[in-house]
């Protein structure tokens, strides 16, 4: 067992202070998970499966091989409640683990509100957010079946980053299709991923088939991560050396990012605190996953009772406004079909500066649990979101990444409303990342010229009427 020292000495030099004032009230350390949890294990009704593309029957192990690595594969479909992580993903882990749940005194005095805020946070990761929680086991396992290269998607960046970094870690070619949006915004994620070794693209490309399509239709297409994904896709399932991998959505990602909410129950043990409120950003819906699956199986157990809340951009609000139906993964087409809330697989979100949160689809299983009623969603408008990230980095003194500023901007929402009752809440907030390299929407908010933006009924009821129909 480490003791507190040791464990502060694990943490990143920003942060030990803060770290140590929270975790080290009591004096027992936390250690890094040694499992991940998977939620289906402790579900009832189970999820329903993925289907194939083309004979809508469920989708069997070998009709994922040529994209995903054996073993992830029998972790997306597995039905044991806990997976053992590898000595070799836990050395890594280290590098960063475990991460700060910390308090928010200073937010909590500049908004006079009685709740209790505390945030768990990614960011000390050298990727800067929790991607890598995923990409280091993802590298891992295709590193052991003897795989070359992998490729994925990315939208801000921060899951491209992650994936390069474990790929230079574990000698892994890497290749990455970016969002052309993000591309374009944040030069500095996609000078991180070729820090790291990967090769990077703006997505629509004129490299794949899928991107060439797109082009055509649109030559000044911002791109969005159902393309980039298509355009990975494509080269994975065309090269015998390849392997696909993916950042969000699907069980395996999601089963790895439970680390954050396993160490999370420990810390709040420890300082003797019982989370109220459960408060994450979604867009595919693995930090949102990662932080509330685990407090959920408490949830389940009786043990404590929290409202957990999801929220998502207004612009980009597959929860809050699109359908729980089957759809593709993709724009293209290629992926199996997964039961899912959807805004339709070719909806282009408009180009906000959330890049992680521009999909069209939420994850199957978190779909899943919201249809069953263990969570709430809700959407906020970006503007209404910098506003809180402002907030925060003047009373927290961290520049949050745009995508956790809903989370923030929700948790500000909740904490006023404390402040009007008199209740005092205790809010937990999941803080996947800093906004280091997405300055320059901070100073379009700054010079007031960032608006907000938002779907168009009219364009999503189009990409809706193209969901296939299948009978659930």
């Amino acid at each position: 067992m480490l003791n507190g020292e040791q464990m502060h000495v694990r943490l990143s030099n920003g942060y030990r202070a803060r770290a140590r004032s929270v975790i080290n009230v009591n004096s027992t350390a936390i250690e890094i998970p040694h499992q991940w949890y998977n939620l289906v294990a402790d579900l009832a009704i189970k999820p329903p499966p993925p289907l194939h593309p083309k004979t809508f029957e469920p989708v069997k192990p070998e009709d994922l091989s040529p994209l995903f690595a054996d073993e992830l594969i029998k972790q997306e479909v597995t039905d044991e409640r806990f997976i053992d992580i590898p000595e070799e993903v836990i050395d890594v882990y280290r590098l960063w683990r475990p991460t700060p749940l910390i308090r928010a005194k200073r937010l909590e005095k500049l908004l006079d509100t009685p709740a209790r805020i505390y945030y768990k946070y990614e960011g000390v990761s050298p990727a800067g957010s929790h991607k890598p929680n995923t990409a280091v086991p993802q590298v891992y396992y295709n590193a052991q079946q003897g795989v070359k290269n992998v490729v994925t998607e990315t939208g801000a960046g921060q899951w491209g980053s992650s994936l390069a970094f474990a790929c230079s870690l574990f000698g892994l070619g890497c290749e990455v299709w970016q969002v052309r949006a993000s591309y374009d915004q944040k030069p500095y994620r996609k000078l991180m991923m070729q820090t790291w070794g990967a090769k990077v693209h703006p997505s629509p490309s004129d490299i794949t088939h899928a991107g060439r399509k797109i082009l055509q239709m649109d030559p000044s297409s911002p791109g969005s991560l159902g393309i980039a994904i298509s355009e990975a896709v494509e080269i994975a399932a065309a090269n015998d050396d390849t392997k696909y991998c993916l950042g969000s959505v699907l069980n395996h990602v999601l089963l790895h990012q439970t680390v954050i909410g396993e160490e999370c129950i420990r810390q709040m043990e420890a300082i003797g605190e019982t989370p109220d409120l459960i408060i994450g950003c979604t867009g595919g819906g693995s930090n949102f996953a990662g932080l509330s699956f685990p407090f959920i199986r408490e949830k389940l157990k009786g043990k404590i009772n929290p409202v957990i809340r999801a929220v998502e951009p207004a612009a980009c609000p597959s929860l809050t406004k699109g359908v729980y139906a089957y759809d593709f993964g993709d724009t293209a087409g290629m992926t199996p079909l997964m039961k899912m809330h959807t805004l339709g697989h070719d909806f282009i979100p408009d180009p906000i500066h959330a890049g992680g949160l521009r999909y069209h689809g939420m994850a199957p299983l978190i779909s899943h649990v919201h249809e069953l009623g263990f969570m709430e969603a809700i959407s906020i408008p970006q503007t209404e979101c910098f506003q809180g990230a402002i907030r925060f980095a003047r009373s927290e003194g961290i520049i949050p990444a745009p995508e956790p500023t809903h989370a923030i901007a929700a948790t500000i929402r909740e904490a006023v409303r404390c402040r009007e009752s008199g209740e005092s809440k205790v809010i937990l907030m999941a803080m996947c990342g800093h906004g280091h390299f997405d300055l320059a929407s901070y100073e379009k908010y700054l010079q007031g010229s960032l608006v907000d933006l938002s779907f168009e009924e009219e364009k999503i009821k189009e990409s809706l009427a193209k969901v296939p129909q299948v009978q659930a």
